[in-house]
């Protein structure tokens, strides 16, 4: 097993990867083309990056390439398309970064109520001016607007908690019931969810449908002067719509994500957003605590092992709810080599694909039954040939 670690992870993880039995090699600076020619160079069976983007040119060329691992939430640095369509899995790690992005996310929320980054840039500056820097709102009994209710989302809400803060939350996939145990109110949409709340958090992941919605609509919706903060991804924020409420609102904003952030680790940036004295921007650092990078690493190790031993891979993200069979195939055989092997021979005499399989093995090993999802039904004809068979015990044909 070949493992390539393209990017940094906890000091650890190549070393336990040795112990599951790879042959590793590190090298944090590959991207791009460099990725690609170390790719066809190794011909690693496992790719293992936390920000380096795995496109097709590196999907294609990796002839035994088959796992990509994102050793963080979310797979959007990752051609989905590309590898199911090679087959190759992948897989990321939800979650377990989810304390650390919470506490970066409070801290900003804290900050813009008490602009603690001013103070120490003004005394730093040899200002002092208590008058100024002595006014601030409160969080406690202020209402916390959380969009987005996953893992993140529900680390904030603990935490808001703390404040005393009342919660009210945008999430298409948390149900009522969850919400009430959570002490959360939901509301119908992103607009209804910030309309009367004094601080809103964005927790939403990237995905088509998602990209650009915390826009106009949303920025109209909220209070001026309201605290908005985004640590989740800088794709699903309108940034021309933010910066005119910033503008026209005094809308006050923390930012750890931000539009086209260098893919480099130092690196010179500029954009109108960070520049307004109302923004405090960091440089993508949600995830970047030693505790969130070990619990990366070991969930890493968890689904390398996984694939490994040939069980079911961990978090992997592009395998299908549904396949297109429309019949499944029953059969009762006795567990002895080339049985299945003259099952699948008349399914391909027949024109008939396989989509998915199971088979279960009874105890002793003596016989099993093997679920076969295959696209169009078996003819009468080719039925009884199965049934002839003198090791099989018996076979039927569902719809499903």
């Amino acid at each position: 097993m070949r493992i390539l670690v393209a990017d940094k992870l906890a000091p650890f993880v190549p070393g336990r990867l040795q112990d599951l039995g790879g042959t590793v090699t590190v090298d944090a600076k590959a991207e791009g083309e460099s990725l690609t020619a170390r790719i066809v160079g190794l011909d690693p069976d496992v790719v293992i990056v936390r920000s380096t983007k795995v496109q097709a040119a590196q999907i294609e060329a990796g002839r035994s390439l088959a796992l990509v691992i994102r050793a963080g939430a979310g797979v959007n640095t990752i051609d989905l398309e590309t590898c199911s369509r090679r087959g190759v899995y992948v897989a990321n790690c939800p979650g377990k970064n989810a304390a650390a992005v919470a506490e970066l996310t409070i801290g900003h929320l804290v900050n813009l109520d008490r602009r603690i980054a001013d103070n120490v840039a003004e005394l730093r500056a040899g200002k002092w001016d208590k008058k100024n820097f002595g006014v601030a709102r409160g969080l406690r009994g202020r209402t916390l607007a959380i969009l987005g209710c996953g893992q993140i989302g529900r680390e904030v809400a603990r935490r808001a908690r703390a404040f005393e803060m009342k919660l009210v939350t945008w999430d298409v996939h948390l149900s009522e019931s969850v919400a009430q145990e959570l002490g959360i109110e939901r509301r119908a949409s992103p607009e209804e969810a910030v309309r009367d709340a004094d601080a809103v958090s964005v927790h939403i992941a990237l995905a088509k449908e998602t990209q650009g919605r915390i826009g106009e609509s949303v920025f109209a919706a909220m209070k001026a002067g309201a605290y908005f903060l985004n640590t989740s991804r800088s794709e699903v924020v309108d940034h021309d719509a933010l910066l005119r409420a910033v503008i026209e609102k005094k809308i006050r904003c923390g930012l750890d994500v931000l539009p086209d952030e260098p893919s480099a680790a130092q690196a010179a940036y500029s954009h109108a957003i960070v520049a307004d004295p109302n923004v405090y921007a960091t440089h993508h650092i949600g995830a970047s605590t030693d505790e969130a990078e070990e619990a990366v690493g070991y969930e890493v190790l968890r689904i390398v092992q996984a694939y490994r031993d040939g069980a079911s891979i961990p978090n992997c993200v592009n395998l299908a709810t549904r396949t297109p069979a429309d019949h499944q195939l029953v059969v009762r055989h006795a567990d002895r080599v080339g049985v299945l092997a003259r099952v699948f021979n008349l399914l391909r005499e027949a024109n008939i694909n396989i989509e998915d399989m199971q088979n279960i093995v009874f105890t002793g090993g003596q016989a099993a039954c093997a679920r076969i999802g295959i696209v169009g039904q078996l003819s009468p004809a080719t039925l009884a040939k199965l049934a002839a068979d003198a090791d099989i015990y018996s076979v039927s044909q569902i719809g499903v």
